[in-house]
Protein backbone atom coordinates (compact mmCIF):
# COMPACT_ATOMS: atom_id res chain seq x y z
CA UNK A 1 0.00 0.00 0.00
CA UNK A 2 1.10 3.74 -1.04
CA UNK A 3 0.10 6.49 0.86
CA UNK A 4 -0.63 9.54 -1.45
CA UNK A 5 -1.06 12.53 0.01
CA UNK A 6 -3.74 15.16 -1.81
CA UNK A 7 -4.87 18.69 -1.40
CA UNK A 8 -8.28 19.63 -1.76
CA UNK A 9 -9.12 22.48 -4.07
CA UNK A 10 -12.66 23.60 -4.01
CA UNK A 11 -14.48 26.41 -5.85
CA UNK A 12 -12.03 25.98 -8.78
CA UNK A 13 -13.34 28.34 -11.68
CA UNK A 14 -16.41 28.60 -9.76
CA UNK A 15 -17.27 25.34 -11.05
CA UNK A 16 -15.12 22.27 -10.09
CA UNK A 17 -12.72 20.85 -7.78
CA UNK A 18 -9.13 19.59 -8.10
CA UNK A 19 -7.73 16.91 -6.34
CA UNK A 20 -3.51 17.65 -6.04
CA UNK A 21 -1.32 14.75 -5.83
CA UNK A 22 1.17 16.45 -3.34
CA UNK A 23 4.18 14.72 -3.80
CA UNK A 24 3.68 14.19 -7.57
CA UNK A 25 3.76 17.51 -9.28
CA UNK A 26 1.51 16.98 -12.33
CA UNK A 27 -1.20 14.15 -11.30
CA UNK A 28 -4.32 15.65 -10.45
CA UNK A 29 -7.90 14.90 -10.91
CA UNK A 30 -11.32 17.32 -11.89
CA UNK A 31 -14.49 16.21 -10.00
CA UNK A 32 -17.73 18.62 -9.76
CA UNK A 33 -17.19 18.24 -6.07
CA UNK A 34 -14.41 17.63 -3.44
CA UNK A 35 -15.97 13.78 -3.04
CA UNK A 36 -15.97 13.30 -6.84
CA UNK A 37 -12.35 15.10 -7.33
CA UNK A 38 -11.10 12.38 -4.85
CA UNK A 39 -12.60 9.47 -6.21
CA UNK A 40 -11.08 10.20 -9.99
CA UNK A 41 -7.15 10.77 -7.99
CA UNK A 42 -7.62 7.03 -7.89
CA UNK A 43 -7.58 6.57 -12.15
CA UNK A 44 -5.21 10.06 -12.09
CA UNK A 45 -2.33 8.14 -10.03
CA UNK A 46 -2.96 5.05 -12.25
CA UNK A 47 -2.17 7.02 -15.45
CA UNK A 48 0.22 8.99 -13.77
CA UNK A 49 2.62 5.91 -12.72
CA UNK A 50 1.87 4.34 -16.58
CA UNK A 51 3.07 8.10 -17.76
CA UNK A 52 6.12 7.75 -15.60
CA UNK A 53 6.74 4.06 -16.56
CA UNK A 54 6.69 5.15 -20.57
CA UNK A 55 9.86 7.15 -19.77
CA UNK A 56 11.97 4.99 -17.16
CA UNK A 57 11.34 2.57 -14.19
CA UNK A 58 10.74 5.44 -11.25
CA UNK A 59 9.30 6.59 -8.22
CA UNK A 60 5.55 4.87 -8.49
CA UNK A 61 5.15 0.85 -9.03
CA UNK A 62 2.33 1.03 -11.95
CA UNK A 63 0.69 -2.14 -9.64
CA UNK A 64 1.36 -0.50 -6.22
CA UNK A 65 -2.23 -0.42 -4.04
CA UNK A 66 -3.72 3.50 -3.62
CA UNK A 67 -4.33 4.97 -0.70
CA UNK A 68 -5.06 8.96 -1.34
CA UNK A 69 -4.76 11.03 2.10
CA UNK A 70 -6.57 14.35 2.25
CA UNK A 71 -4.41 16.73 4.15
CA UNK A 72 -6.22 20.01 3.63
CA UNK A 73 -8.69 21.39 2.09
CA UNK A 74 -9.21 25.12 0.27
CA UNK A 75 -11.76 26.85 -1.10
CA UNK A 76 -11.05 29.23 -3.51
CA UNK A 77 -12.05 33.12 -3.53
CA UNK A 78 -12.30 36.17 -5.17
CA UNK A 79 -10.60 39.30 -3.95
CA UNK A 80 -10.70 43.21 -5.36
CA UNK A 81 -7.93 45.42 -5.51
CA UNK A 82 -8.17 46.52 -2.33
CA UNK A 83 -7.62 42.45 -1.24
CA UNK A 84 -11.38 42.60 0.16
CA UNK A 85 -13.47 39.41 -1.17
CA UNK A 86 -15.91 39.71 -3.36
CA UNK A 87 -18.38 37.87 -5.22
CA UNK A 88 -17.32 38.24 -8.95
CA UNK A 89 -14.88 40.43 -11.33
CA UNK A 90 -11.57 40.30 -9.24
CA UNK A 91 -8.72 37.89 -8.53
CA UNK A 92 -9.26 34.67 -7.90
CA UNK A 93 -6.82 33.38 -5.03
CA UNK A 94 -6.10 29.82 -5.82
CA UNK A 95 -4.91 27.29 -2.79
CA UNK A 96 -1.17 27.41 -1.28
CA UNK A 97 -1.31 24.33 0.26
CA UNK A 98 0.84 23.95 3.85
CA UNK A 99 3.11 21.31 1.63
CA UNK A 100 4.14 24.45 -0.47
CA UNK A 101 6.01 25.64 2.62
CA UNK A 102 8.32 23.10 2.24
CA UNK A 103 11.63 23.78 0.48
CA UNK A 104 12.45 21.79 -2.62
CA UNK A 105 15.14 18.96 -2.34
CA UNK A 106 17.64 17.78 -4.16
CA UNK A 107 15.50 14.64 -5.63
CA UNK A 108 12.13 16.80 -5.86
CA UNK A 109 14.66 19.25 -8.47
CA UNK A 110 16.25 15.90 -9.84
CA UNK A 111 12.65 14.45 -10.82
CA UNK A 112 10.74 17.72 -11.77
CA UNK A 113 12.96 18.55 -14.38
CA UNK A 114 12.64 14.88 -15.68
CA UNK A 115 8.63 15.56 -15.23
CA UNK A 116 8.57 19.02 -16.88
CA UNK A 117 10.86 17.60 -20.22
CA UNK A 118 8.26 14.36 -20.31
CA UNK A 119 5.39 16.89 -20.33
CA UNK A 120 6.70 19.44 -22.59
CA UNK A 121 7.79 16.66 -25.48
CA UNK A 122 4.03 15.67 -25.43
CA UNK A 123 2.78 19.15 -25.78
CA UNK A 124 5.25 19.50 -28.96
CA UNK A 125 4.58 15.81 -30.03
CA UNK A 126 0.96 17.34 -30.30
CA UNK A 127 2.24 20.67 -31.73
CA UNK A 128 4.28 19.42 -34.20
CA UNK A 129 1.74 17.35 -36.57
CA UNK A 130 -0.88 20.60 -36.99
CA UNK A 131 -1.40 22.50 -40.07
CA UNK A 132 -2.36 26.26 -40.61
CA UNK A 133 -5.45 25.82 -40.58
CA UNK A 134 -5.66 23.91 -37.18
CA UNK A 135 -3.36 26.08 -35.62
CA UNK A 136 -6.07 28.88 -36.13
CA UNK A 137 -9.36 26.26 -35.09
CA UNK A 138 -11.42 28.03 -32.65
CA UNK A 139 -14.11 25.54 -31.22
CA UNK A 140 -17.29 27.02 -30.27
CA UNK A 141 -17.72 28.83 -26.66
CA UNK A 142 -13.61 28.29 -26.44
CA UNK A 143 -11.37 31.87 -25.52
CA UNK A 144 -8.72 30.79 -27.68
CA UNK A 145 -7.66 28.74 -31.02
CA UNK A 146 -5.06 26.54 -30.52
CA UNK A 147 -2.08 29.43 -31.33
CA UNK A 148 -3.78 30.94 -28.23
CA UNK A 149 -3.91 28.21 -25.95
CA UNK A 150 -0.45 27.71 -26.65
CA UNK A 151 0.63 31.28 -26.11
CA UNK A 152 -1.45 31.00 -23.16
CA UNK A 153 0.58 28.31 -21.61
CA UNK A 154 3.99 29.79 -22.20
CA UNK A 155 2.56 32.98 -20.15
CA UNK A 156 1.40 31.51 -17.38
CA UNK A 157 4.38 29.55 -17.24
CA UNK A 158 6.36 32.95 -17.45
CA UNK A 159 3.71 34.46 -14.60
CA UNK A 160 4.57 31.66 -12.68
CA UNK A 161 8.05 32.20 -12.42
CA UNK A 162 7.51 36.44 -11.75
CA UNK A 163 5.54 35.57 -8.79
CA UNK A 164 9.04 35.06 -7.48
CA UNK A 165 10.84 37.46 -9.18
CA UNK A 166 12.59 35.07 -11.48
CA UNK A 167 10.70 36.47 -15.37
CA UNK A 168 12.58 37.93 -17.69
CA UNK A 169 10.58 41.37 -18.45
CA UNK A 170 7.11 41.02 -19.87
CA UNK A 171 7.96 42.79 -23.23
CA UNK A 172 10.54 39.83 -23.60
CA UNK A 173 8.17 37.27 -23.55
CA UNK A 174 7.61 36.38 -27.43
CA UNK A 175 4.09 36.23 -29.21
CA UNK A 176 5.02 33.28 -31.82
CA UNK A 177 3.58 30.26 -29.96
CA UNK A 178 6.47 27.70 -30.10
CA UNK A 179 9.60 30.15 -29.43
CA UNK A 180 7.70 31.70 -26.51
CA UNK A 181 7.06 27.62 -24.81
CA UNK A 182 10.22 27.03 -25.42
CA UNK A 183 11.79 30.44 -24.38
CA UNK A 184 9.79 30.04 -20.63
CA UNK A 185 10.59 26.58 -20.34
CA UNK A 186 14.36 27.82 -21.08
CA UNK A 187 14.18 29.81 -18.11
CA UNK A 188 12.31 27.00 -15.66
CA UNK A 189 15.07 24.78 -16.43
CA UNK A 190 17.76 26.81 -15.51
CA UNK A 191 15.64 28.63 -12.40
CA UNK A 192 14.71 25.42 -10.67
CA UNK A 193 18.02 23.81 -9.88
CA UNK A 194 18.79 27.36 -7.83
CA UNK A 195 15.54 26.68 -5.52
CA UNK A 196 17.13 23.73 -3.74
CA UNK A 197 16.37 24.29 -0.18
CA UNK A 198 15.80 27.70 -0.68
CA UNK A 199 13.08 28.63 2.09
CA UNK A 200 10.70 31.15 0.45
CA UNK A 201 7.70 31.73 0.14
CA UNK A 202 6.57 35.12 -1.53
CA UNK A 203 2.96 37.25 -1.35
CA UNK A 204 1.83 38.91 -4.73
CA UNK A 205 -1.47 40.03 -5.16
CA UNK A 206 -3.28 38.15 -2.12
CA UNK A 207 -1.78 35.32 -3.24
CA UNK A 208 0.72 33.00 -1.66
CA UNK A 209 3.80 31.88 -4.17
CA UNK A 210 6.40 29.02 -3.10
CA UNK A 211 9.37 27.64 -5.24
CA UNK A 212 6.98 23.94 -4.99
CA UNK A 213 3.36 25.52 -5.92
CA UNK A 214 5.27 26.84 -9.05
CA UNK A 215 6.55 23.55 -9.88
CA UNK A 216 3.24 21.91 -8.91
CA UNK A 217 1.18 24.52 -10.65
CA UNK A 218 3.84 24.51 -14.42
CA UNK A 219 3.30 20.48 -14.70
CA UNK A 220 -0.37 20.68 -14.06
CA UNK A 221 -0.98 23.32 -16.71
CA UNK A 222 0.67 22.26 -19.15
CA UNK A 223 -0.61 18.61 -18.68
CA UNK A 224 -3.93 20.02 -18.67
CA UNK A 225 -3.71 22.13 -22.06
CA UNK A 226 -2.12 19.02 -23.97
CA UNK A 227 -4.81 17.33 -23.17
CA UNK A 228 -7.17 20.20 -23.80
CA UNK A 229 -5.50 20.16 -27.42
CA UNK A 230 -6.26 16.70 -28.19
CA UNK A 231 -9.68 17.20 -26.91
CA UNK A 232 -9.97 19.87 -29.27
CA UNK A 233 -8.14 18.48 -32.39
Amino acid sequence: MMKFRVGIENNNEGIRSIAWVLNHPGCFAYGGDEQESLANAFVAIREYARWLDEHEKTWIPVDVDIEPHVEQVWTDYTINEEFDRVEKDGYDVEPFFEHDWKPLTGTDIERGLKLLAWSHADLLAVLEKLTPEQWAFKKEGERWDIAGIVNHIGGAEWWYLDRLGLAFPRAEVPKEPLERIQKVRNLMNEALPTLKAVNRVAGVDGELWSPRKVLRRALWHERDHTEHIRKLL
